[in-house]
């Protein structure tokens, strides 16, 4: 095969099977190598260039919208309104407002008038490494008086209405084929079912319950509504979600003016505004690593401060200060002047620490010293063995002295 070399500026090609006087100096070929390393090395620039901007996009914090019930499953139908078909126009509005932010993501469990199994649901968010998930719904009761919101996280409260609300919305699984077998026996009317449940997201209810009260003062302050309060049960469609999850009510259908709001295009567009900016809102406290408002048990106790030691052997006590989508370096500028920082990452999140020490009198002083600094919601929680356990466990169990 003939090597052709193309000069510059002109287009006649220099063979040097039909060119054997043409002779390239020492120079001529160093120049050559070099301009075909250039080459390359833009050629490998150009196909690194997409790589780069699909990793950027992974980066995007990552919002999953469920709108509740759908296809065969009509939700409630109070006074007539179809649960199903406010809950997917809510849903795509949150979603068309979210997406004018382009550091979110939106990815919709259903964009149309389907039937989605409730476990299903989860994975689309799992799947999506998702850093949010709400599932949108419409309440109902026999009485047509009440009326307002409920945001709900995942929690152990079976009792009384609670466990009404969420039988009423676990037995869903019963439309879906072979649901034994993608429940495990789960079964909507037994308490001790739903008592189980909450354990696998256990991680992440603080930054859910932050959400949620969000999004009802949201619903007050901002949609001028009537909040019936944040509540926590056992829920299947956010049971297997491994980041903060909520469940929003948007009112009661069974309301006759609650139920015609909420089917206008006018109600549906001031909720779905108010869930907006309770969710920018939460983002941009993880953005700023303000996260210390993130809730927590508080068990300060002015009689501890006085304490010389109060050693509680196996357990190592920290002070969780803040929790941020950023991971930060444990630098005392990072931490308005803390040092003994450590972190730990907890699905999307990195929950940071100051202080360890087994000596709970010692953890209370290192509290107040966070305070003190500006982390005014800081609190105390207890590991053993690695693992995060409840405070009070920890605490009343004297074996642990």
């Amino acid at each position: 095969m003939d090597l052709l070399f193309k000069v510059k500026n002109n287009k006649t090609a220099l063979s040097l099977k039909d060119n054997i006087a043409f002779q390239p100096t020492e120079t001529s070929m160093q120049t050559k190598v070099k301009s075909i390393l250039v080459f390359w090395v833009f050629v490998f620039m150009g196909y690194l260039t997409p790589s780069a901007s699909l990793l950027a996009q992974n980066d995007k914090f990552i919002v999953v919208l469920d709108a509740g019930h759908g296809g065969g499953d009509p939700g409630n139908v109070g006074n007539g309104y179809k649960e199903k078909h406010i809950a997917l126009k809510v849903a795509l509005e949150v979603g068309k407002e979210l997406e004018k932010n382009p550091d979110i993501e939106v990815i919709y469990t259903r964009k149309t008038d389907v039937f989605v199994e409730l476990y299903k649901r989860a994975d689309i968010a799992n799947k999506a490494d998702a850093d949010l998930f709400i599932s949108i719904h419409c309440n109902s009761v026999g009485n047509p008086r009440p009326h307002g919101t409920e945001t709900w996280v995942l929690g152990e409260k079976n009792t009384g209405r609670n466990f009404e609300v969420a039988k009423k919305e676990n037995e869903v699984i019963f439309l879906e084929e072979n649901y034994e077998e993608n429940y495990s026996g789960f079964d909507p009317s037994s308490p001790e079912s739903t008592i189980a449940i909450g354990i696998e997201q256990e991680v992440y209810v603080e930054q859910s319950i932050l959400l949620a009260r969000k999004i009802e003062n949201n619903f007050v302050d901002k949609a001028k509504r009537k909040s019936r309060g944040l509540k926590q049960h056992s829920l299947l469609v956010i049971r297997n979600t491994y980041m903060p999850s909520i469940l929003v009510e948007l009112g009661f259908l069974t309301n006759k003016s609650e139920g015609a709001f909420l089917n206008s295009k006018r109600g549906q567009s001031i909720m779905a505004k108010a869930i907006r900016d309770a969710v920018l809102d939460y983002k941009a406290e993880l953005d700023q690593n303000i996260g210390s408002n993130i809730l927590g048990p508080s068990v300060t106790s002015s009689d501890g401060l006085n304490e010389t030691s109060n050693i509680y052997k196996d357990i190592t006590f920290k002070v969780q200060i803040a929790a941020s989508s950023k991971d930060l370096a444990t630098k005392p500028y990072n931490f308005k002047g803390l040092n003994d920082i450590s972190k730990l990452k907890s699905g999307s999140l990195y929950k940071y620490y100051f202080g360890s020490t087994s000596d709970y009198a010692e953890i209370l002083r290192l509290q107040e010293q966070a305070k003190n600094s500006g982390y005014g919601s800081s609190f105390v929680v207890a590991f053993k063995n690695g693992e995060q356990i409840n405070l009070s466990e920890a605490l009343k169990n004297t074996a642990n002295k």
